[in-house]
């Protein structure tokens, strides 16, 4: 029986693809340098071993297959690494990337593949829980975990497969995008803006993949674009695939006549023919835009019907930390969003302030990427935050050549219209600076991909008194 091992095993789709193989009835081990939750808890329980610190010892005698992950040590002082490569060179094991082993593991299948800069985990949620609502047992593989769902992984027994789509290269070792392994029925394409300047350090660059990947789609393959997203249509021409446009102000499917509250609405038309209204309990006019992305995918491949994708959106709980509500019953509303880029902070404020246009929108911003650190883009800075009232900037971590706090805080004292406030890396004194700030009539948004120096579950604590 063939054994596969997974170095860096802890990263959500490294243990995902994990737990697909050991759903379809193999053999798995890994390993990482720190363990931590969700991996730490639904590996072990789905009969993984899991071995820390890296270490020659760790990968089994019988191991077949050993994936690496991205973010695993690759150099001399891993020894875990160069056993791998020991065992290679003697011809025991096969050494892949997680792309490799996700595209093995879905040969055969309707494979519905999400990219984009943003919006790929929402919608790639969204099309999986309409298919599993609906009885279709589909597989998934999603970077996020969605709340209807008790993993972010499922191998499933129908055809339909609906994965995210990275255009990140796949491993240190293979600098193709990891969306070129697999091979779509369907592709979903959401936004084209650039994105990951550390390793695409210009636009161009980083579209590049994403030509790459709609050259290789064929006539018999649909290809659903982002009329919305100017840059995700210009690489259309690059497609001999079947296109189909969605939007919510432009496209072939497009929303129509929403309102927003506590349940919001919508109609979905297509080519201007009313087709169904839909219910969400989701904010913003992005996640009507993410529904009509998932739905006229599933509408086109003719594997649900409109009545279908009404029933399942109004029963979606959302996907953590993008626009997840953290206080259901606190007086001061506390939400998080996913705030990775501009675009992204952006589109979440714009939510806020659809949904509470009488509240005071406070803002807590921790710039944690590499794209709010890099200086090539302080002007990004100048209209990220447009619309908030109060806004708390953590600090970001030290780098040589990237953006320090103080460079950030000088950059929104001049474009900033609201107040703005530092914090600093003192917990207590950050949570008690937020008290003394907030009023009754506010509400509150975490923009951040890190944890706020552990700010987020005291707040919330304290937030549902």
């Amino acid at each position: 029986m063939s054994h596969t091992h997974f170095i860096g095993i802890a990263g959500i789709a490294m243990s995902a693809v994990a737990l697909l193989l050991r759903q379809k009835g193999e053999s798995v081990s890994g390993s990482d340098e720190g363990m931590y939750p969700p991996a730490s808890e639904i590996l072990p329980a789905a009969g993984i071993t899991i071995s820390s610190p890296y270490a020659a010892a760790n990968i089994p005698p019988e191991t077949t297959r050993i994936v690496i992950g991205k973010t695993a040590k690759v150099n001399a002082d891993n020894p875990e690494f160069q056993e791998a490569l020991r065992r290679q060179q003697e011809g025991s094991v096969v050494i892949q990337s997680y792309p490799e082993v996700l595209a093995d593991a879905t040969a055969g299948r309707h494979n519905i593949v999400v990219c984009g800069s943003y919006g790929k985990s929402t919608t790639a949620s969204l099309a999986a829980w309409m298919l599993t609502h609906a009885g279709i047992d589909a597989g998934y593989m999603l970077g996020a975990r969605a709340l209807n769902f008790a993993g972010n992984s499922h191998v499933g027994t129908a055809a339909p497969f609906v994965m995210e789509g990275d255009e990140y290269p796949s491993s240190n070792m293979d600098d193709r995008a990891k969306f070129l392994h697999y091979a779509p029925s369907t592709v979903i394409l959401t936004s084209a803006q650039h994105d990951h300047p550390n390793v695409f350090p210009t636009h161009a660059d980083y579209l590049k993949p994403f030509q790459q990947l709609l050259a290789k789609l064929t006539p018999d393959q649909l290809l659903v674009a982002c009329a919305d997203d100017a840059h995700a249509m210009a690489l259309l021409p690059q497609t001999k695939a079947r296109v189909v446009t969605y939007g919510t102000t432009a496209g072939d499917y497009r929303v129509e006549n929403p309102t927003f509250g506590a349940t919001s609405t919508f109609m979905l038309s297509k080519n201007g023919t009313p087709l169904c209204e839909i219910s969400t309990h989701e904010l913003g006019l992005h996640n009507m835009q993410n529904m009509a992305g998932a739905g006229a995918a599933l509408l086109e491949d003719k594997l649900l019907t409109p009545a279908q994708v009404v029933a399942a959106l109004a029963a979606f709980k959302g996907v953590k930390r993008r626009m997840e509500r953290l206080n259901p019953t606190g007086s001061i509303p506390l939400y998080e969003g996913f705030g990775s880029s501009a675009d992204k902070a952006r589109s979440a404020i714009a939510a806020m302030r659809l949904h509470f246009p009488d509240n005071r929108l406070v803002v807590v911003f921790e710039p944690h990427t590499f794209g709010w650190r890099n200086p090539v883009n302080l002007p990004d800075y100048d209209t990220a935050f447009t619309g908030a009232d109060e806004l708390f900037v953590y600090p970001p971590h030290a780098g040589a050549g990237l953006l320090s706090h103080q460079e950030i805080l000088a950059r929104l004292q001049t474009s900033f219209s609201g107040n703005l406030h530092p914090l600093g890396e003192n917990l207590p004194a950050n949570l008690a600076t937020l008290q003394e700030h907030l009023e009754p009539k506010d509400v509150v948004l975490l923009l951040t991909s890190g944890d706020l120096g552990g700010l987020i579950p005291p707040l919330a604590e304290l937030l549902t008194r």
